[in-house]
């Protein structure tokens, strides 16, 4: 929630913060009783960010639908960040993450901290995932495989060109948007949306965490990937973590103002998929995340600090 004395100095975000503790009380008390759902909602709360509020609020078939999709990608990705684990052993799994998610007995020790629990008991969410309907596995599987395929390929791959940027981006966060729009689909609440506007969903997301993590990913040790395309980089640089040195600032925010309007490119088609949503809470859902890119990359734009800190939205301005 934040500490006392960052709330005190904006006591307008009290409001909002109250609202947003009293909805994650609520939905605790959602949670299903049997203990591998109870594993998976436990493990939703641990591993995500911003996405455990906005998705138990979502109708009960939906929610838990949207919970294991969740869950499965985010230990598909947990083997991806893995560097301790040796690409001949890595690549494999990651192409046939999607049938691992049908063994009752599955898992695979890697990551670090609540994501090596993760992986270590995945049985639990093997044994969720098989009680969803056939609807939701059947998305839920195509977009693994998908993804699983398009994270080995950017194993070996740089990304060089904007196209790459677009590419990689789409595997690890546009398959996303559409598998979430099956999912809404698959519920009977929603039309199937255009997989355009549903890949525009997910890159407007990603592309505004590789910008916003920039300091954090060129810092990480050991050394993390890197997915600012060299194709806009190197236009003011000539190494990515040059960027990061306060001589070189004027051109760090060029590059950055540079990132961000590629980033807005996809803002007509977020609008759109939005406007086009019917059920209330899945239009929450969607638009939450949304509005805090948006209000993200208004404080990454022109900001030098993103190369010196975290820039980030107060938790009380993304519910006011």
């Amino acid at each position: 929630m934040g500490s006392l004395g960052a709330i005190l100095k904006h006591p307008v975000d009290i409001y909002p913060l109250l609202k947003l503790k009293m909805a994650a009380k609520h939905a605790e008390k959602q949670i299903p009783p049997e203990p591998h759902w109870a594993f998976c909602y436990s493990m939703l709360c641990r591993v995500s960010r911003s996405f455990a509020l906005v998705i138990q609020q979502l109708d009960t078939e939906l929610r838990n639908a949207v919970c294991i999709f969740y869950l499965v990608l985010r230990a598909l990705d947990t083997v991806e960040d893995d560097t301790s684990i040796p690409t001949d052993v890595k690549v494999p799994i990651l192409i046939a993450f999607h049938r691992h998610i049908y063994d009752h007995d599955w898992h695979f020790s890697c990551g670090t901290k609540e994501y090596k629990v993760l992986m270590d008991q995945f049985h639990n969410v093997s044994n969720a995932f098989l009680e969803l309907g056939k609807g939701y596995q059947e998305a839920i599987e195509d977009i693994t495989k998908r993804m699983g395929a398009g994270m080995a390929k950017f194993i070996l791959k740089e990304v060089e060109s904007i196209d790459d940027y677009d590419e990689y981006c789409h595997y690890v966060a546009g398959l996303v948007g559409l598998g979430l729009s099956k999912l809404f689909h698959a519920s009977g609440l929603e039309d199937l949306a255009p997989d355009s506007l549903s890949n525009s969903m997910g890159l407007f997301l990603q592309k505004t965490n590789i910008i916003r993590d920039y300091l954090e990913d060129i810092n990480e040790i050991p050394k993390s990937r890197m997915f600012w395309p060299r194709e806009i980089w190197s236009k003011y640089v000539n190494k990515l973590e040059d960027l990061k040195y306060e001589e070189n600032s004027v051109k760090a925010v060029q590059c950055l103002n540079d990132m961000v309007t590629n980033a807005l490119i996809h803002m007509d088609d977020c609008l759109k998929y939005l406007s086009e949503l019917r059920d209330p809470a899945i239009f929450r859902f969607c638009a939450i995340p949304q509005i805090m890119a948006i209000g993200t990359l208004a404080l990454c734009h022109n900001n030098v600090n993103v190369f010196r800190g975290v820039v980030k939205m107060r938790r009380g301005m993304t519910n006011l």
